[in-house]
């Protein structure tokens, strides 16, 4: 299967990269190579290639930041999506696009099912929902929701943590926002197996289980010094009230991920996936 991948050079691009290795033909483009927000260069890169499938990683997931460059924002979250869906509708190719648990509130007190009505808080949300819209708006493309993504490369809650944890002795982290760690590589997974399912419609897939920030970072903490990897960290729980950021986030993002798992099967518990991205981490040190 030939498969044209946005976004190449990030977290959960360069997953899908591996695990798409040997089986499929990655024509790959990084933002340096291709700005999503050029349809010109998308249009072309797509018509030349004649893919069968085409992800796009691509997004500004600055979530802060998103609070006040508001254009750039959406240009890159909700209009380059949009269109991109449209190329690949024209073209016959199915279209895949990567959004997010920050789509919902976080009011809800069970996991969100696919069908729930957005109702996002941030910036970031809002211009990702836009982004769904407007790549529904073409044809039938697939649209998969994760959350808490992470991995042993590049800038994430799992790699910023360890970093801290090697330079201070105490850390305090919010307990009582709710969600899923997701390893990058179950998420790179799990698309390829719903392209090939020709899979369509918005679908949730994360790791499996729940916990906190806090939670996640105790784990981290506690898996890392057993490994050797840090020398042991106070981990400390505070409130979001506690931990003033530019942008409000959701207290309770878990996602109804069962219809996906019955076609991917039913993931690893993030604790598990957890240790395969710190056996990854320490072999990169």
């Amino acid at each position: 299967m030939k498969i044209i991948l946005f976004g190449a050079a990030g977290l959960l691009g360069s997953a899908i990269s591996r695990a798409a290795s040997g089986d499929h033909e990655i024509i790959a483009f990084t933002h340096a190579d291709l700005d999503i927000c050029d349809s010109a260069a998308i249009d072309d890169a797509i018509r030349s290639n004649a893919p069968h499938a085409v992800i796009n990683c691509a997004a500004y997931t600055a979530v802060d930041a998103a609070e006040t460059d508001l254009e750039m924002a959406h240009s890159t979250n909700a209009e380059a999506p949009g269109k991109i869906s449209e190329i690949c509708a024209q073209s016959g190719c199915t279209f895949v696009h990567i959004s997010t648990d920050y789509v919902f509130g976080g009011t809800a007190e069970r996991p969100y099912p696919a069908n729930a009505s957005a109702d996002p808080i941030n910036a970031y949300g809002r211009t990702k929902r836009d982004g769904e819209v407007a790549a529904l708006a073409h044809g039938n493309p697939l649209i998969v929701r994760s959350s808490w993504l992470y991995g042993a490369e590049h800038g994430n809650f799992l790699t910023r943590m360890l970093e801290l944890m090697r330079e201070q002795d105490e850390l305090k982290v919010v307990d009582d926002q709710f969600g899923v760690p997701t390893h990058a590589n179950s998420l790179a997974n799990a698309i390829l197996i719903l392209i090939g399912e020709t899979a369509q419609g918005i679908h949730h897939f994360t790791d499996s289980g729940k916990t906190s920030w806090f939670g996640f970072a105790s784990a981290i903490e506690t898996k890392a010094r057993k490994m050797g990897l840090i020398g042991g960290c106070k981990i400390t729980p505070i409130a979001t009230r506690d931990y003033p950021t530019a942008a409000a986030r959701p207290l309770y993002s878990v996602l109804d991920c069962s219809p996906t798992w019955a076609i991917t099967g039913t993931p690893k518990a993030w604790e598990t996936e957890l240790d395969s991205a710190l056996k990854i981490w320490e072999t990169k040190q």
